[in-house]
């Protein structure tokens, strides 16, 4: 899809609550699978690595990387939409925040560049919910020492409840 949709504005591009459950946690970065990323901007998955290949040098390895078979076994795992890539000839790629951003330009469209803002938009997003939790560790933590022995019981209960959000269960997913 090359053009922007009749009818289609601003109104009915993906909200950016979906966008964020399709980010995923690979290799200690924010990730994208190119097949989530094709359905957003409405083009086949084929179209979308195609345009990638034929502008390589836009996506260094910090940009986008294919997927090794256990990487995709998890990303199948937890999101069941992708249970075709399980049979695909392919190992899929998967895109950083740059990347994304830098899809827009190799895409080429009007829906790519809006679509794009809302993704970058659920980055940063995660982004501030990730800081907000480190901040709120870090004040926990400063009460902890100013006050004596009697609140140590519940301090130490907040702890553990903010250390259980804290650990990923897997490496996948935020």
């Amino acid at each position: 899809m090359t053009a922007l949709n009749k009818g289609e504005d601003m109104g009915n591009l993906v909200p950016v609550e979906i966008i964020q459950q399709k980010i995923f946690l690979l290799r200690g970065e924010r990730v994208m699978i190119d097949r989530h990323l094709a359905e957003i901007y409405s083009v086949e998955t084929r179209i979308l690595n195609q345009a990638v290949k034929r502008n390589m040098a836009r996506f260094p390895r910090e940009f986008m990387f294919q997927l090794t078979r256990q990487e995709r076994d998890e990303v199948i795992t937890i999101c069941d939409d992708l249970i075709p890539l399980k049979y695909a000839r392919t190992m899929p790629h998967a895109f950083t925040e740059h990347g994304v951003a830098m899809l827009s330009s190799v895409l080429n469209s009007e829906r790519a560049i809006r679509v794009n803002i809302e993704i970058i938009k659920a980055f940063v997003s995660l982004r501030q919910m990730l800081a907000g939790h480190k901040k709120l560790k870090k004040k926990i933590e400063d009460m902890e020492a100013r006050y004596d022995e009697n609140f140590q019981i519940v301090f130490e209960a907040i702890k553990q409840l903010l250390e259980a959000d804290e650990k990923p269960k897997r490496k996948i997913g935020f």
